[in-house]
């Protein structure tokens, strides 16, 4: 038996608590490598409605994050900004998704200086479909990038709700390796 610190809550679980053993799998979302991204249509920061199918023909990087302004989120946004340049020059647009309403979003967007546009699941509709994971039994949204090629397929997951940075750097991995593929723009 063993002490225990809790390194997400700074909570001290005492004596005699014996940790879980570490997961020895972490669960994956429904779309994966290979399959077409279904069709969504959602409201952005503006109010307007945005389709899926408005990026036909252009790489895309959609990322969901649980909400704005908190810091694991607004560090990940502002890294997706601070490579936007990159995403464009390879002819790739970038979606940010979470359930935060139009207000916040666009609050959250001009705070930042965020180029992209960021898109309210309100419901967590789009998430569910999805069937993104999320942590402590469903609490906390999960964080989940896809990338996809300019057909629309799925060519990149990413799940990690503890290294946001992470996911702008596997991003930007798949869509230089799609680039020089010839799955890019």
């Amino acid at each position: 038996m063993a002490s225990c610190v809790s390194r997400f809550l700074g909570l001290h679980c005492g004596v005699g608590f014996t940790p879980p053993a570490p997961r020895q799998f972490r669960p994956v979302a429904k779309i994966s490598v290979g399959q077409r991204m279904p069709p969504f249509t959602l409201r952005d920061q503006d109010g307007t409605l945005v389709n899926l199918l408005d990026f036909k023909y252009k790489p895309l990087v959609i990322f969901f994050y649980p909400a704005d302004n908190t810091p694991a989120c607004t560090r990940e946004a502002c890294a997706f900004r601070d490579s936007y340049r990159e995403f464009k020059k390879a002819g790739a647009e970038v979606l940010g998704i979470s359930a935060d309403g139009q207000e916040t979003h666009k609050e959250f967007r001009q705070k930042h200086d965020l180029p992209f546009t960021l898109l309210c699941d309100s419901s967590d509709k789009l998430r569910k479909e999805l069937e993104i994971p999320g942590e402590f039994f469903g609490a906390l949204p999960g964080r989940e990038t896809y990338v996809l090629d300019r057909k629309g397929i799925v060519r990149m997951v990413f799940n990690d709700q503890y290294a946001a940075e992470q996911h702008v750097e596997e991003a930007l991995k798949a869509i230089r390796t799609m680039t020089k593929r010839g799955f890019g723009g």
